[in-house]
């Protein structure tokens, strides 16, 4: 099936509140607090009167606290604390979709909420175009016991730099292949079945798998940790665990909520990656007449409970892994410093210099070298030649973007395009987008901080890990109409990477 014909899932959008400190929380499915406060009282009738339901975004703390002005829960630092309390304000409002615009405006000005704002759809930064070539290569290799051949030779993200990460170097160390790091995936759904996924996935820990396309999923998970067997493909950390978290809209859980369930999850060191871009201010108002269908879609950090949730994961020394989306954007515009309607008063770009800063690793998508699978420009509609390392021509840019991760050619599991007989042996040699770069970014990392961990010294820290990322590795390059002044950072070298750590 063709790359352009799936991936098609597309969230419904979000009302978010924010509430009056002295509000506190609010949560439809906790028992009633009528009588507590006034405001309150009349935001929960309101609310029932248009069949909505609210709910904090953060959950609660054992005891129901969410953390109060200077209060460091034991064992948490005072980052965590703050980080908490700030995400701690914001409610999501779940209600039917003819009534959002409405109930947004009404919500804004009742006396309980200090704003409230609309996010609009979000998706999986999979590259999606309107027509499509699909492709089947001559593959060769000799067959496994499975039936399926040997991938790896065609996975030339794997080589040694400038070509790709240089995966054999790390692996040549302990540690190197990722061993006790803990990935969490977030996104919308994976086949855990696949043949060669099996031994390091540990399923779904947050949200609710609501949609049957799995494939965007499964790819990703490929790159990061398809199995050493033989057969198929190799993930870039074959020994790192990973587990997934769910956006999901079944229970009008916003993607805010679901960043910061997973990151309680995780330890310091270990990885949050988010597969996920939104539609942005300059996205079209209907249709797109181009051959880019994310026309627009931007990083989810511009949004504030989304911003705030990262910057909660951060605080606890999780490395967060941030697609940069596929909106072809330059996110230095000046346009992105105006906020969306009901943005909170003290909202600031992230993404402009001087801006507030998530924490978060911002990954961009490059070109891979010409001849990739014998070809020289990608195969969906775009018709953009191949430059090694320049931008992909759908990939947003700008100074907030701190590396690059291949955005065509990228061989994985899924698709079915490469080889396949069932839903769990598809593999593809074209998985694209933000979606395939960032995998391999977080990848990379996984394996860094298996031989830190290897050697009892500490793991990267987050502010650590992206300056590595913005110091180290392959350097962008200029192509016709995009210049490497369109930052997206460089690719990684992991041989490079490891010597900086360990002179």
């Amino acid at each position: 099936m063709s790359i352009s014909r799936r991936h098609q899932f597309k969230s419904r959008p979000e009302i978010i509140a924010v509430l009056k400190t002295e509000v506190g929380v609010l949560d439809y499915e906790a028992p009633p607090r009528l009588g507590v406060d006034a405001k309150a009282d009349d935001l929960l009738s309101l609310l029932t009167r248009h069949k909505a339901k609210i709910k904090p975004v953060l959950r609660q703390r054992p005891g129901g606290k969410i953390g109060a002005v200077g209060s460091v829960p034991p064992g948490e630092s005072a980052e965590t604390s703050e980080a908490r309390r700030q995400l701690g304000k914001f409610h999501s409002i779940s209600v039917d979709a003819d009534q959002i615009e409405e109930l947004r405006s009404i919500l804004a000005k009742h006396p309980a909420v200090e704003t409230a704002y609309i996010k609009p759809p979000s998706g999986p930064p999979i590259v999606r175009v309107m027509a499509a070539v699909d492709v089947a290569p001559d593959i060769g290799g000799g067959l496994a016991a499975t039936g399926t051949p040997d991938f790896t030779g065609r996975q030339d993200y794997l080589k040694p730099a400038p070509t790709g990460i240089d995966a054999a170097y790390g692996w040549a160390m302990p540690g190197g292949k990722g061993a006790g790091i803990n990935i969490i995936d977030c996104e919308w759904a994976w086949n855990f079945t696949h043949e060669d996924l099996a031994a390091q996935c540990n399923g779904v820990k947050v949200g609710t798998i609501v949609t049957a396309d799995d494939d965007h999923g499964t790819s990703v998970l490929g790159i990061m940790i398809a199995n050493d067997n033989g057969f198929g493909t190799t993930g870039i950390a074959p020994q790192a665990t990973v587990a997934t978290a769910a956006f999901d809209d079944s229970s009008d859980t916003p993607t805010s909520a679901i960043i910061s369930q997973a990151a309680d999850l995780l330890v310091p060191g270990d990885i949050l990656l988010l597969e996920i871009h939104r539609q942005g201010p300059n996205a079209p108002a209907a249709g797109q007449p181009g051959p880019n269908a994310d026309q627009g879609y931007i990083a989810i950090e511009w949004w504030p409970d989304d911003f705030q949730a990262i910057k909660y994961a951060v605080s606890k020394g999780i490395l967060v892994v941030e697609a940069a989306g596929n909106g072809s954007q330059n996110l230095d515009d000046p346009l992105y410093n105006t906020p969306s309607p009901g943005f909170p008063a003290d909202w600031k770009n992230p993404f402009g210099a001087g801006g507030p800063d998530s924490g978060a690793i911002v990954v961009g998508a490059g070109n891979p070298p010409a001849g990739t699978h014998g070809r020289t420009q990608d195969t969906i509609g775009y018709n953009e030649t191949y430059v090694d390392r320049a931008r992909c021509i759908f990939s947003n840019f700008g100074s907030r973007v701190d590396c690059q991760g291949w955005g065509w050619e990228v061989t994985t599991l899924g698709g079915g395009d490469l080889s396949g007989v069932d839903h769990n042996s598809l593999y593809t040699d074209v998985f694209a987008g933000t979606s395939s770069a960032s995998p391999i970014i977080t990848g990379v990392l996984a394996c860094a901080q298996g031989v830190l961990q290897a050697r009892d010294q500490a793991r990267l820290t987050p502010l650590a890990a992206r300056q590595l990322m913005r110091t180290t590795g392959s350097p962008q390059q200029d192509a016709p109409g995009r210049p490497a002044s369109q930052r997206i950072g460089s690719r990684p070298d992991l041989q490079q990477m490891l010597k900086t750590l360990f002179p």
